[in-house]
């Protein structure tokens, strides 16, 4: 299928700066890729005429080794791009640095087993008309220095809007999926201006509202370091003026270029990613109108193998109705349990497999995987080893899983120290930590622990997804109230609150509640009261991933955001 098939059918413009779609394709490095890739899942199963548009990433984001000592070895991490692309036959050029820099693309398409299709198309400065070092631009994700990362931005924003007019396609929303892309609204002002005759003021050549009609903004980050910022002077250098830089610093603010503000001023609709969200972001941004619609996840890309041969038994048609969820309560009991251990087995061999940990198929396993940085508080389990292990002992086995940025040395520190505690305790409580966690160890390890632990501190989790996950997979959410999970919760049905509902943490009073409740209420429950456990699993499945997919967030953006 030739891309100009897509050109007369396709409206919106999904960009993002990472887009995760397959485990092979290295263009993702967490949940904000992952999301965007469900989302353009979603929208093929809908049929729903969306176009992605992201960077190649040649390099990936990184391989990640853990020597015994739990230092991360960071490797570039190519993939077979031709095995996976199309190539187009197409170049244009954005000026990066008052020269001309070429950019081409490459696709995919989503196919749907309901017969819709949708293209994402990757952007490539590794062409011969390029310097050695802009040839690179498009290399590493999240790689660089903050001009590396101002470059990839012009690339994404402004050629990806220039690569679509060039393949004809008729843009009528430009979704920007965080402020990576927001360069794209200056591109959007200078291909509306009105002629300078026509108007008594000269700020009144750029259709700022034209612009604003045409874009939607969803902001993922209730971190304030979070959001890009750049020097004016960087800006001047690298960017130029493709407006004036009056204008850019009236829509993008005075002290350096922020592509949230910039992003926000020229959107119509702004959303953050969960109920909770939308307030933190209101705060962070006062005066904005900031709704919400929380995220989800891909149903049929997120459900393991064993539950979807037991939901294609007893709720047919769930992977494209995820609303059928909710009768979740009709499948036997037995066969959620047998379905889960088929799970739970694969999960165990593969680490047996790879770390000779002797894990066991009937200890009760918790499973944390995310981004290591320390907000995220991975260590909240272990800050007592000793009372760990004194309620763990030989009940309780600990999955972890995830990569720290090459830069923050915070999250590096994070990963010794539970490489520590893990041999400090290892004759009492087995714990490990995977290498290298991706989409593919994401989907043995969502489905196959007992239980999925998130404990940030808040009110930094804008939404959190791989949670959304496990409820798909019966798995039950063991979290701190925030993000999604607030919406999620209820106590002892769908899963467990750690802590409070004030609105920061403290690490004390949640690492002493996620004790007792891991003691009090969860293990007893799992070791002596099955059939209840089995029912809080039905429950995950009824109440959370009947609703925390991302068929019902795309239908939301389609009311709420696209045909306004």
């Amino acid at each position: 299928m030739e891309i100009e098939s897509f050109v007369k059918n396709t409206s919106i413009a999904y960009f993002s700066m990472e887009i995760g779609i397959i485990p092979e394709m290295h263009t993702y490095s967490g949940g904000l890729g992952i999301l965007a890739g469900d989302t353009l899942k979603s929208a093929a199963d809908l049929r729903i005429p969306l176009i992605g548009v992201t960077l190649i990433h040649r390099m990936g984001y990184f391989k990640q080794e853990l020597d015994p000592f739990g230092r991360q070895i960071e490797h570039p991490d190519p993939w077979d791009i031709e095995k996976y692309l199309k190539k187009i036959d197409i170049k244009i050029s954005v000026s990066i640095e008052g020269k001309p820099v070429y950019v081409t693309a490459w696709y995919y398409v989503i196919e749907s087993s309901t017969g819709g299709k949708v293209p994402v198309l990757f952007l490539d400065t590794d062409i011969p008309e390029n310097s050695p070092e802009n040839r690179t631009l498009t290399h590493y994700l999240y790689g660089g220095d903050l001009e590396y990362r101002l470059k990839q931005e012009i690339i994404l924003g402004i050629g990806g809007v220039r690569i679509l007019e060039e393949l004809g396609f008729d843009i009528r929303k430009y979704h920007m999926n965080e402020g990576h892309s927001s360069l794209l609204t200056l591109e959007l002002l200078n291909r509306f201006k009105r002629p300078l005759e026509e108007v008594w003021s000269e700020e009144l050549v750029w259709d700022v509202e034209k612009v604003r009609n045409l874009c939607v903004f969803t902001t993922h980050t209730p971190v304030e370091a979070g959001h890009d910022r750049f020097p004016y002077e960087l800006v001047q250098k690298v960017v130029g003026e493709p407006v004036p830089m009056w204008l850019i610093k009236k829509l993008a603010g005075d002290g350096m270029l922020n592509m949230t503000l910039l992003g926000f001023n020229l959107s119509e609709y702004i959303n953050g990613v969960s109920k909770k969200h939308e307030e933190v972001s209101e705060r962070m941004f006062p005066g904005y109108e900031i709704h919400a619609i929380t995220n989800g996840v891909h149903p049929y890309t997120w459900v393991c193998e064993p539950f979807k041969n037991l939901y294609n038994k007893y709720l047919p048609g769930w992977a494209n109705e995820p609303e059928i969820f909710v009768r979740a309560w009709r499948i036997p009991s037995e066969e959620i349990w047998d379905a889960h251990m088929q799970a739970k087995k694969a999960l165990i061999d593969y680490v047996n497999r790879i770390t000779g940990a002797n894990l066991s198929y009937d200890t009760f396993t918790i499973g944390f995987a995310r981004r290591a940085t320390p907000y995220k508080r991975a260590d909240l389990l272990l800050s007592d080893p000793e009372r760990l292990a004194y309620i763990a002992e030989g009940r309780v086995q600990i999955i972890y899983g995830g990569k720290a940025h090459p830069r923050d040395e915070g999250g590096k520190a994070l990963i010794r120290r539970i490489f520590e505690i893990k041999e400090r305790l290892k004759d009492r409580v087995k714990i490990v930590y995977l290498p290298n966690y991706d989409m593919a160890l994401a989907m043995k390890m969502v489905s196959g622990v007992d239980i999925w632990l998130n404990n940030p501190l808040k009110p930094y989790e804008a939404s959190g997804t791989s949670g959304m996950k496990a409820t798909h997979n019966a798995v039950p959410n063991f979290s701190v109230l925030d993000g999604w999970w607030i919406e999620g919760w209820i106590e002892g049905y769908t899963g467990w609150a750690i802590g409070t509902l004030e609105e920061t943490s403290d690490s004390r009073i949640d690492a002493e509640d996620l004790y007792f409740k891991l003691a009090n209420e969860i293990l007893p429950m799992f070791y002596e009261k099955r059939d209840i456990w089995i029912k809080v699993m039905k429950n995950a499945i009824a109440l959370n991933a009947y609703y925390f997919n991302t068929h019902r967030m795309i239908r939301f953006y389609v009311t709420e955001a696209y045909i306004r």
